[in-house]
């Protein structure tokens, strides 16, 4: 058996799972609107939408997720799915900016200049995740940054009762 055979079945499969997942978005963008799509399609049925728009988050972002425990809403373009931006809402404001880069694109030198807050807000700290089997969303070995506008204490008691994190796991502190 060549040596590197396993290894490169390995790259090709994650390809096509990103492939796939980036052909699902596509499709939901297409047609009459992508929110109208998408809330047909089992696969990326969107929650409700609130009446209220979060200040700060950008026009085209729409709200993917319910509340989940310690990170709030999840609202994002949906062009932008599945990396990013993402952003996190909590009780009407954005408290983290999120990107997800697959190993593969670590691996082959993946650069994202230029990160910034949404404007009128800082970073008060970073959360970078390992995804070895990726998550609902992004189905491929990867890497999670949230960076955060409000304190690690604040951090923790977002939506309580909200979904749990399926991702959450013992981190380096």
């Amino acid at each position: 058996m060549i040596s590197w055979l396993p290894e490169k079945q390995a790259l090709i499969e994650e390809e096509l799972n990103m492939l796939r997942t980036f052909s699902l978005v596509a499709v939901l963008c297409l047609g009459a609107g992508a929110a109208a799509v998408a809330a047909r399609s089992p696969q990326m049925a969107l929650p409700p939408q609130p009446a209220v728009r979060p200040a700060g988050i950008p026009r085209d972002a729409v709200k993917v997720s319910p509340c989940v425990r310690t990170m709030g809403e999840h609202w994002a373009a949906l062009q932008n799915l599945p990396t990013g931006p993402i952003y996190g809402v909590w009780q009407g404001k954005p408290v983290f900016t999120e990107i997800m880069v697959s190993v593969v694109q670590l691996q082959r030198g993946f650069s994202w200049a230029n990160i910034r807050p949404l404007p009128g807000y800082h970073i008060d700290h970073a959360d970078f995740e390992f995804e070895p089997h990726g998550h609902a969303g992004f189905m491929v070995p990867h890497y999670d940054l949230h960076l955060y506008y409000i304190s690690a204490a604040q951090q923790a008691r977002i939506c309580p009762n909200g979904l749990p994190d399926q991702a959450m796991k013992p981190t380096n502190l």
